[in-house]
């Protein structure tokens, strides 16, 4: 199959994770015989320096005419006195709006032989696999009117929603949930919001066209504690945009840490690919960043966008066996014993794509046969 894809690459330890991921989605191409091209593209910091604004319209055109985007990370400190709208952030807003993805998939699993990284005990995590369900383009991160009156230190940012726009994500956290364990949690802030009353009502609604589905509500706040005391009752979570970004970073303390935490974001023209961790320029070009999440990302790509089930399957059974082996970087070394070692952001790479290739390898000798 043909497939385009974008790259942006962005900021920090943007380019080195990403560098990762992508040789991952090349090793499954030559695999499979599979065409796919990579364009890179400029977003964020790279771009303020180099165009004079974090998303010039030459990357816009790029990802449009792409089948998938992959985003590395962005942001960085020295832009900071910037107005917001010429951030490096400014450019992931803007490319989420083109692109018109809508729904922002964020898994969260715990891995067996990451449980002595996480804070919480192990038989907390053990078994936990939730899918957080992001809606991306509405909430207080797009609701209108927003402004910061220096003068009179008075701010304003508008959560707002559409009966429309609530629709769209809950029909797709139904559908997945129906692939899944049947049960979406839905959370809101009912008791306060009027927005949340909305959101509340129309994800009922909804819901009556998926009997076979188990929806329950959670307030925001509940859901954070329940999500560290008990995240094994949870299976897909939908969440407005806000509350999503603040939750999905809080399932890091499950998996143990935000390096491990993929993301796809679907349903409009393309689909726009980025793990969820920031672009820590603090350790960018030292190594030490952790490249799983890029690379689990680009296993969501081959999910959702070329549409390669099995090879996503590999790509993350891959990351697995690299974990039980021991290896670790920096971010998950907390607790580590003898038998385990730490990595590079390179030499993590490395032992993933020879894992994979293995897992191809093997699963080519049996076709044969």
């Amino acid at each position: 199959m043909k497939l385009k894809i974008t790259i942006l690459a962005g900021d920090g330890i943007g380019p080195e994770v990403t560098h990762e991921a992508v040789n991952i989605l090349r090793t499954v191409a030559e695999f499979g015989q599979h065409d796919f091209t990579f364009t890179e593209a400029l977003l964020g910091g790279v771009s303020i320096t180099a165009t004079g604004t974090p998303i010039p319209q030459a990357t816009i055109d790029a990802c449009l005419a792409s089948d998938a985007v992959f985003l590395g990370a962005v942001g960085d400190n020295k832009f900071n006195a910037l107005p917001p709208h010429e951030r490096p952030e400014a450019g992931i807003l803007q490319i989420r709006q083109h692109l018109g993805g809508f729904a922002n998939l964020r898994p969260s699993v715990a891995y067996p032989a990451l449980a002595e990284n996480s804070p919480l005990r192990a038989e907390i995590t053990e078994g936990v696999d939730i899918l957080f369900i992001r809606e991306l383009l509405g909430g207080l991160y797009f609701g209108a009117p927003r402004w910061w009156n220096k003068e009179t230190n008075e701010a304003i940012n508008t959560m707002r929603y559409t009966r429309d726009e609530v629709v769209r994500v809950a029909r797709i956290a139904f559908e997945l949930a129906g692939k899944r364990k049947k049960k979406v949690t839905s959370v809101d802030k009912a008791n306060v919001l009027e927005v949340s009353q909305l959101w509340r009502a129309t994800v009922t609604e909804v819901a009556k066209d998926y009997p076979e589905i188990t929806l329950e509500h959670q307030l925001v706040d509940s859901m954070a504690m329940h999500l560290m005391n008990t995240p094994r009752s949870f299976d897909v979570v939908l969440t407005e945009n806000l509350f999503g970004d603040i939750l999905s970073d809080e399932s890091g303390v499950i998996t143990g840490s935000l390096g491990m935490l993929p993301s796809a974001t679907i349903g409009g023209k393309v689909n726009l690919y980025e793990p969820v961790h920031g672009s820590a320029p603090d350790i960018a070009g030292t190594g030490k960043a952790n490249p799983l999440g890029a690379i689990l990302t680009a296993a969501l790509l081959l999910r959702h966008s070329a549409g390669l089930e099995a090879e996503a399957t590999a790509v993350e059974s891959a990351v697995f066996h690299v974990l039980a082996a021991g290896h670790r970087t920096a971010d998950i070394a907390r607790g580590t014993t003898a038998q385990h070692h730490v990595v590079t952001t390179s030499q993590m790479g490395k032992l993933v794509h020879e894992a994979l290739a293995h897992i191809l390898d093997r699963r080519q000798a049996m076709h044969a046969v």
